[in-house]
């Protein structure tokens, strides 16, 4: 396993493409956050992950998580607690973290750029400080002063990790089903009594605690999503006494193997009420949709990993001749990057990491101002570009990381399908980002049922009108013609969901998916045009890196011309509607 972060490419897209080192030194509480000290954050980033994470990671899947039946514990792969002690330690944990309760307080869109190395270089040891990270969130919005200061601190220095304890046996996405119980006491706290599965770093020896988020009922809830409630319950209480919420054994996974994904049964376990009675899934999704984000980034960066795998395999193996005639006519055959299918393998990588890349970032930098810009209207708006995207990153990224490590693994041919190469282990890794927080057919349902018609629509208003004013451009933009072409669709296509999906739920459903991939396709292809006219102004100026800034012309004329066109059959799949899907009766299958 080898890899090397990609700071140039993440340097023209944070810095070139989105001004990140002018926009967000200008945010309140964010005038640390200079190109100077990112750029050292970002090195010395690099070479944790690269000489740190990265070397566990082929170790940590091969070995994977021990569960001791008798203490229940868990034992993380050789190398895993010293690695996360380093990560800590360096202060990543706590890089975005509020100030007051020992964070850095730098921008969220750094802590981007951290999770996307930290995700190519080692997913599963990843899992344990990314979900800390929403815990951290969802605690500093909902939680009690108490409960922030006792939790906060040793949470934001990676001393203590945290979960999100959400699915029961009975019931995955349908969270009213829980059954979980929580039982009022005379101390003020409560009662966790309970079941629930697959909670990633339920049980694991990387921190001295762990604090668990917990949905659960109330006895006086109401019925279904209305009646949940969220509890903190840590698993170890202040006395030291061991609190019974205990690990009831290690689900056998296809991939991130080295993170412990754990069955949790609270037995009467104390725990702490986190924001109202019955409307714990308000706090919660706070949590979520900040994993939502983060597992985005886990799709773009196993593609990045499975690129560089891919890349430098396809420059190193000789197989056959060129159908142009031998390029290397001093060895036995030409290197297999000759080939027009290996470059379109290649190219399809390369596209779609480099505009996933900056989708990612944007809606990051979204993030920021959300959070910390001056004014209420800036705020919004920036809050509903955030709420619009977080499902497209989510979907698309993790689609595409799986896609970009299957075509790496067909690429590299039977080389790929071994162990000698770390390409197989990307593909089962990448294969959950599709499923958990929330499936990619949830995102698409979420995006066309909630985020489409939000505050009347303000949101997608919004994405539209930042198209067109840079659509109209004076004197033109890169690839213009297919960018308005791609955006006539997609808005061809949200008016045929207004028409036809509000008043029938099913025709919305039939055209979630595609919608949100034509959605994906066309934002992409707004930000290959600014990062070509980005990589154009450069060399007008003068620019010596000819390489780079013609790499990406070139990139992007492959994903204007080859991966673009998707959106016509898109948006011809939305348009015939429900039913050649919703025809057949069950007995039919």
């Amino acid at each position: 396993m080898t890899y090397r972060a990609p700071l140039r490419e993440m340097q023209f897209v944070l810095y070139e493409v989105l001004n990140g080192d002018t926009v967000l030194p200008e945010l309140p509480g964010c005038e640390d956050a200079t190109r100077e000290i990112m750029d050292a954050m970002l090195t010395e980033g690099a070479k944790l992950a690269e000489n740190v994470l990265a070397p566990l990671n082929t170790s940590g899947d091969r070995e994977g998580c021990h569960y001791d039946t008798e203490t229940k514990a868990v034992k993380t792969p050789e190398g895993f607690p010293d690695a996360y002690r380093q990560f800590a330690e360096a202060g990543w944990t706590a890089l975005a973290g509020p100030v007051e309760y020992g964070g850095q307080g730098l921008p969220h869109t750094l802590n981007t750029l951290a999770e996307e190395m930290v995700c190519s270089a080692n997913l599963s040891l990843g899992m344990y400080p990314g979900l800390t990270h929403g815990a951290v969130n969802a605690l500093t919005s909902y939680g009690s002063d108490e409960l922030k200061e006792k939790y906060l601190p040793k949470l934001i220095s990676g001393e203590w990790s945290g979960t999100m304890c959400l699915t029961e046996p009975q019931c995955g996405t349908d969270l009213g089903l829980i059954r979980t119980k929580a039982d009022p006491q005379a101390d003020g706290s409560y009662a966790i009594t309970g079941n629930k599965i697959w909670i990633t770093g339920g049980e694991h020896d990387l921190v001295d605690n762990i604090v668990h988020l917990v949905l659960a009922k109330l006895p006086d809830a109401p019925g279904g999503s209305k009646g949940i409630s969220l509890f903190l319950v840590p698993k170890f209480l202040d006395d030291g006494s061991r609190n019974p919420a205990f690990c009831g054994g290690l689900e056998h996974k296809m991939g991130i193997k080295a993170s412990a994904t754990c069955v949790m049964n609270f037995e009467g376990a104390k725990g702490w009420l986190i924001g109202e009675p019955h409307k714990g899934l308000q706090a919660m999704f706070v949590m979520m949709n900040s994993a939502r984000l983060m597992v985005g980034l886990q799709g773009l960066g196993i593609a990045e990993a499975a690129y560089q795998v891919s890349r430098d395999f396809a420059k190193e193996r000789l197989q056959s001749r060129s159908l142009a005639g031998p390029q290397a006519p001093e060895k036995a055959a030409d290197p297999i990057i000759v080939h027009p299918d290996v470059r379109r393998m290649l190219l399809r990588q390369k596209a779609t990491i480099e505009g996933g890349r900056a989708l990612a970032y944007f809606t990051s930098m979204q993030l920021d101002i959300a959070h910390k810009a001056a004014t209420e209207e800036e705020r919004q708006q920036a809050d509903d570009m955030v709420q619009l995207l977080t499902p497209i990153v989510k979907a698309f990224l993790t689609d595409e990381g799986f896609f970009c490590a299957n075509d790496g693994l067909q690429l590299m041919g039977g080389s790929g399908f071994t162990q000698d190469w770390p390409v197989e282990q990307f593909v089962r890794d990448s294969r959950i980002t599709r499923i958990y927080e929330g499936t990619n057919g949830i995102q698409a349902l979420d995006l066309v049922g909630r985020k489409l018609g939000h505050a009347g629509g303000r949101a997608v208003k919004s994405f539209f009108a930042m198209l067109d004013n840079y659509i109209k451009t004076e004197g033109g933009v890169p690839f213009g013609d297919e960018l308005k072409a791609a955006t006539g669709r997609l808005q061809k296509a949200t008016m045929w969901l207004m028409q036809n999906g509000m008043g029938d739920r099913e025709q919305a459903g039939s055209a979630a998916t595609p919608y949100l991939r034509l959605f994906a396709l066309t934002a992409i292809a707004y930000f290959w045009s600014r990062m070509v006219a980005t990589a154009e102004q450069a060399l007008a100026d003068g620019s010596t890196e000819t390489d780079f800034y013609g790499a990406k012309k070139e990139t992007a004329a492959f994903y204007m011309h080859k991966l673009l066109p998707q959106t016509l059959s898109l948006l011809a799949e939305i348009e015939t509607g429900k039913d050649s899907l919703m025809g057949m009766t069950a007995d039919q299958f």
